[in-house]
């Protein structure tokens, strides 16, 4: 910033000296002309005085000799001098006397004058004799004109005001030039320092001390103002750094480092425009990890946040084939591939990248192997906007999930509904246990040794107000996903041991009631409890209960699965395993697990006639059961072929189409007494 020399300190400081010197000046030459003016006062006084005493014996012998001569001679002598007026010698009682008397002086400046000393200033002296008489002869009268004396002085005065004035303006200039050389100067040449000093880094040129002050105020406010600098440049230093660790925070992950979902928008929306601009496709992989809650409960959090950085950096592996790679959170992580012309090239990364997360990770003492699913849509086919394929991305991926994993879904045109669905269901879902839309259907078991129902399994069944009756397989992945599982899982508890301690009132002793499990509800801590208060609520006798847990719900965690079940064999029940042969695990981790009864999938008993590869595995899943001293029941028995089969290689119960389907509670017990007390072939009306 240029500085106006009207502005100048200097300037301002120059014109500020001249006008109090010009002042103080004037009011010390005032002071000055006002003591003359009384000492002129008084001069006059004493020269009056003086030619009074130099005329005071002449004029007494004039008088008392009554010589006119003589007094004459001495007025005479008296007019010599230039000032005086007017003189009188005599006796003014008597006649004698000798007077004269001359006009005033006209000079220019008199009308000054006259204010100051008085047109003119008159004296008397008395004439005596001689002692001791003393004898009063008359009076000598003098009158003198102030204007000589006034022209004297006022010449005087003027030499005093302009020196004066002269000597205060010299003063003041010294003094400026002092000033100027010790600080203005000085302080210019400082600002010509500062004004080179860059604002973005002011600690880089720092301020020169000038030389000679280097001690005192100038050198001491230099140094200080260089600190500050540096201090300034410091703290910009460190501002910056943080607005950078911040800008990346808000931009990044902050445990794997890759971008987050705010970057990852705009660096797809970056790529959108440049594909649509080169004609060129993208393809945007959604990938969720399977199960990776379960891997925090079982080890540590910690542990599961290493895992997620080891799965972030096995992902960077595959970037140079990737547009974009992002942690959406959780266990979620995006990817974007650019340039591509097919789908296939998408389908061949997701493999890829699903192949590479099944090999071992390193985690504490031992290994983790992790399945993921992965959802992937296309631009411009699925959408062109980014928020928009990225959420079909998700959408595809959670889908996938709820209908198998360990694999890679694209994304098509029927999942948008399916997802509007889902999410209204959820949203039914929470409301649906207090508006008592959930009911409970009974399907019978029988025991092939015996040619006798021994049980039903309680099925959970939604009435919706509006949709009519939704597929558990539908309702029950919602459920655990919003966590209403817990209180809905109670509910069948509660409904099934009363429904069951009503029939062992009605008759039906030795009938076993079966419930399904969730694999949340698997892991509540307080379920053991639960259980064991609702028999003893209810006089529900040891075994009476059977649980069935899914083999994939106890594969998750084993050993935390393990512990469970043992809690629940001490409350008396027995446990089963459902659906088995449709899961992962090996068959070795069983003989860990207190299970007492294994259920064949459905899946496999109806095909079992059909397909050889059905055949062999029910006939493992019966020899393994037997080798391991458990009951096996089939699943999903709707023929007498069926039935018969599962019978000869040495099942022992059955469940199915062909002995009946669902039943309401108020239909059992008639079922019930009709089937234990029918003949041996069960009537053809109970197969529908």
């Amino acid at each position: 910033m240029k500085l106006e020399r009207r502005d100048s300190l200097s300037v301002k400081l120059f014109q500020q000296v001249l006008l109090w010197a010009f002042i103080v000046g004037i009011i010390l030459s005032a002071a000055q002309i006002i003591n003359d003016l009384r000492l002129e006062r008084r001069f006059i006084d004493e020269t009056a005085e003086q030619i009074l005493a130099m005329s005071r014996d002449p004029a007494t012998q004039a008088v008392y000799s009554f010589d006119r001569a003589m007094a004459s001679q001495v007025v005479e002598g008296l007019f010599e001098h230039k000032a005086v007026r007017f003189v009188s010698i005599g006796d003014p009682r008597e006649d004698f006397q000798v007077v004269r008397e001359e006009s005033l002086t006209h000079q220019p400046w008199r009308a000054l004058t006259d204010r100051l000393l008085g047109a003119d200033r008159q004296y008397a002296i008395e004439l005596r004799g001689p002692e001791p008489r003393h004898e009063y002869y008359g009076q000598l009268r003098l009158t003198l004109d102030t204007a000589p004396y006034g022209q004297d002085f006022l010449q005087r005065s003027l030499i005093v005001f302009i020196s004066g004035i002269l000597r205060a303006l010299t003063m003041a200039l010294v003094l400026y030039l002092l000033y100027h050389i010790l600080l203005t100067r000085p302080l210019s040449r400082i600002l010509r320092n500062i004004s080179q000093i860059n604002p973005d880094q002011p600690g880089r040129m720092l301020i020169p001390v000038l030389p000679g002050h280097e001690k005192n105020e100038l050198g001491l406010w230099i140094s200080k103002a260089n600190q500050l600098l540096e201090s300034i440049e410091r703290n910009n230093n460190q501002r910056r750094e943080a607005e950078a660790n911040l800008q990346h925070m808000t931009q990044h992950d902050n445990l794997t480092g890759l971008p987050n979902r705010s970057m990852l928008q705009d660096q797809l929306t970056r790529m959108l425009s440049d594909a649509g601009r080169l004609q060129k496709g993208v393809a945007v992989l959604c990938c969720g990890l399977d199960d990776f809650k379960e891997i925090n409960e079982q080890f540590t959090y910690q542990s599961g946040d290493a895992l997620l950085v080891a799965v972030a950096d096995r992902l960077r592996a595959s970037s140079s084939r990737l547009g974009c790679l992002a942690r959406l959170g959780g266990d979620q992580f995006a990817m974007v591939q650019t340039g591509i012309s097919q789908p296939y090239e998408a389908a061949e990364l997701a493999q890829t990248i699903l192949d590479d997360l099944q090999r071992p990770f390193v985690l504490g003492d031992g290994t983790v192997r992790l399945r993921a699913t992965i959802g992937i849509t296309l631009f411009p086919d699925d959408g062109t906007e980014a928020e928009t394929i990225l959420q079909k991305a998700e959408q595809t991926m959670m889908l996938a999930k709820t209908r198998s994993r360990n694999r890679y879904q694209f994304y098509i045109a029927s999942l948008d509904a399916e997802m509007r669905v889902r999410r209204e269901l959820e949203k039914d879902l929470r409301g649906a246990l207090d508006r008592q839309e959930f009911h409970l259907m009974y399907q019978p078991q029988v025991s092939f040794d015996q040619d006798r129902a021994v049980g039903v399994e309680a099925l959970l069944r939604w009435q919706h107000p509006d949709r009519g009756l939704v597929p558990p397989d539908l309702f029950i992945p919602l459920a655990e996903q919003n966590g209403s599982i817990n209180a809905i899982g109670e509910w069948v508890l509660e409904q099934a041991c009363q429904q069951l301690h009503e029939w062992h009132v009605a008759g039906f002793a030795d009938l076993r009631m079966a419930v399904n499990l969730s694999t949340v509800q698997l892991h509540h801590s307080g379920l053991a409890d639960k259980v064991a208060a609702l028999m003893q609520r209810y006089e529900l006798p040891p075994l009476s209960l059977e649980l069935e847990v899914t083999e994939t719900g106890l594969m998750d965690d084993i050993s935390a699965a393990a512990s469970h079940l043992n809690n629940l064999k001490k409350a008396g029940v027995l446990i089963a395993i459902d659906d088995f042969g449709t899961g992962y695990s090996s068959l070795s981790y069983l003989r860990g697990l207190p299970l007492d009864k294994i259920k064949i999938d459905k899946s496999f008993v109806q095909d079992v006639l059909l397909n050889e590869d059905d055949a062999t595995i029910v006939r493992a899943i019966i020899q393994l059961g037997r080798s391991l001293n458990m009951q096996v029941i089939a699943e999903g028995v709707e023929t007498l072929e069926q039935q018969t089969y599962v019978i000869n290689h040495g099942c022992n119960e059955g469940q199915g189409y062909y002995y009946s389907r669902p039943l309401p509670a108020s239909a059992v017990a008639d079922w019930l007494h009709r089937y234990n007390t029918r003949s041996l072939t069960p009537p053809l009306s109970l197969h529908n």
